[in-house]
């Protein structure tokens, strides 16, 4: 596959695109800000912090879904893909939001379902009330198997069987996630047509891409063949399967090329972001082609690496020697998989600003998570107050989404003035290591302000365009890396440690307090501090 990278020598030879070292910050609307006193957070409350956004640095905002849903996945369910909810606005609140996040200098991107629809889709309801309705075929329906029961041993994300029984036909019909969720079926092409008047629409709207959800899960195998069995449980390989069959089929690629050259016809160049569950660099390459298929896609393996020198390190390069410079997307936190500030952080502020300064400091594309720019921390959120019926109460295993899914807190106030005193948030606040978003923003040294300046900095000097990496040591208590003119040294261990790197100026630590100090070949870190070097 050909990469383009710039480096000294050999500059790049076409103009950045300006997702190319730009930050991203994902939003999950239902938790940001609420406008009218419902518990809920909607368009109208995210666009009242624009200006926040704006003065945080980031360059494009990701919504969580904003399409009409039942809500059995939160949105992830998607039953009219020309809409928005009802309970986060209206289409005029939507398009308000897009021209005002322009105004302020950030782009708008969308999440796309296009893996499966709610089954109160219109689409599904047609397809499951007539057999014989051109419909049926939008979906992977199928007769039993030879012992009258599923067709196939493919299990969800739950740990359950895929298939569901549709009893007026004796059919099954297929749903990697809840049965709510029926997969369509893009070996169709009335499908691929529908989706490629979904993009039209929404980019003719001023949407400046899409975070594609299930990005590698398009295509199912024709045969419909088992899965293999897994010789140990993974990220993706869970329950005991490999999604051989499920997942990550050639065909998919067709999509996206389509995709792609649609996307390309608009100036300037839309965005698609995969979401890629994908742990071997060579496929997760696969995903951007020639340049021809997806600009981005996420980097799961880095997000669920442990949190030490040498496991990160490897994997970064690792990722950039496959995808270069461009298309990496770095991103420690999600709706899905928590907050990096507990995984990463275990709670420890240190930490944390650690991985900050890691995250905002690498070639490609950052993505924050709502919250980590304050070194949010998951919440234990009770069980009688989970609203996430995928985890709810660890079902399949897998540990409950909805602590990584709670209320911004925007001040120290009663609800964090997320929504008004005395209405009950949908989820609840949880505490906080650095405070709140007033407590941090009037301390110099909090995270936020980390953050702020590491963006600024990142704005400086990685963006828009692409910076050339380079590991210059690590070890398990050490890092220290070459992006673009700077260099990046982090002490990884709870005790001081001492440096070798490059002569130059601190422009940033982790602690903020050292900017200006010289360097002569090492440089003295305290435990769990970071700093960032230029000539």
């Amino acid at each position: 596959m050909i990469r383009e990278m710039a480096t000294e020598n050999a500059p790049l030879l076409r103009p950045p695109r300006w997702w190319e070292g730009a930050a991203l910050y994902q939003v999950y609307v239902r938790s940001f800000q609420d406008s009218d006193d419902d518990g809920y957070g909607d368009l109208q409350g995210l666009s009242s912090r624009l200006g926040y956004l704006a003065d945080l640095g980031v360059d494009g905002v990701w919504l969580s879904p904003t399409m009409p849903s039942p809500d059995t996945d939160w949105g992830y369910d998607v039953s009219d893909y020309y809409g928005v909810h009802p309970e986060l606005g209206t289409m005029q609140d939507l398009d308000q939001l897009i021209k005002g996040a322009k105004a302020a200098g950030m782009e708008v991107l969308l999440d796309l379902v296009p893996n499966h629809t709610s089954s109160r889709h219109p689409w599904f309801v047609e397809a499951i009330g007539d057999p014989a309705s051109p419909r049926r075929e939008y979906y992977v329906f199928c007769d039993p198997g030879p012992d009258g029961g599923p067709p196939n041993n493919w299990l969800d994300s739950t740990g359950e069987c895929a298939w569901a029984l549709d009893e007026a036909s004796g059919q099954y019909y297929l749903h990697n996630f809840l049965d709510t969720q029926p997969d369509l079926n893009w070996w169709n092409p009335a499908v691929h047509a529908e989706f490629e008047r979904v993009l039209r629409f929404w980019f003719d709207r001023g949407v400046a891409g899409f975070r594609i959800d299930v990005a590698h899960g398009l295509y199912k195998d024709a045969e419909l063949r088992n899965n293999p069995d897994a010789e140990i449980d993974s990220a993706q390989a869970r329950f005991g399967r490999e999604p051989v069959y499920s997942a990550n089929r050639p065909e998919t690629h067709e999509v996206f090329r389509a995709w792609r050259k649609l996307a390309d016809t608009y100036d300037p160049g839309r965005l698609l972001l995969g979401e890629t569950w994908v742990w071997d660099p060579e496929r997760l390459a696969s995903y951007t082609g020639d340049d021809d298929e997806l600009q981005l896609a996420f980097n799961f393996r880095f997000a669920l690496a442990p949190f030490s020198a040498p496991h990160l390190a490897a994997v970064v390069e690792s990722s950039i020697a496959t995808l270069g410079e461009a298309c990496p997307v770095w991103t420690a936190s999600n709706h899905d998989i928590g907050r990096f500030a507990s995984h990463w952080g275990e709670g420890d502020v240190r930490r944390a600003r650690l991985g900050l300064m890691l995250l905002c400091s690498l070639p490609g594309t950052v993505v924050l998570y709502y919250g980590d720019e304050l070194a949010m921390t998951d919440v234990a959120v009770p069980l009688e107050r989970q609203r996430d019926p995928m985890t709810k109460g660890n079902r399949g295993g897998k540990e409950e989404r909805d602590r990584g899914r709670t209320p911004m807190p925007w001040s120290s106030a009663p609800n964090g003035d997320f929504t008004a005193p005395g209405v009950e948030p949908w989820l609840p606040l949880g505490p906080l290591p650095a405070g709140s978003v007033a407590e941090q923003a009037a301390d110099p040294t909090s995270p936020l302000c980390l953050t702020r300046a590491l963006l600024a900095l990142r704005r400086q000097h990685l963006a828009p365009g692409i910076a050339a990496y380079q590991t210059l040591s690590v070890d398990e208590e050490h890092l220290v890396y070459r992006v673009g003119d700077l260099v990046v040294a982090l002490n990884w261990v709870d005790r001081p440690g001492v440096l070798k790197v490059p002569s130059g100026r601190v422009l940033m630590s982790t602690t903020l307090e050292r900017a200006g100090d010289d360097v002569e070949g090492s440089i003295h870190l305290a435990p769990y501090e970071g700093v960032i070097i230029g000539r």
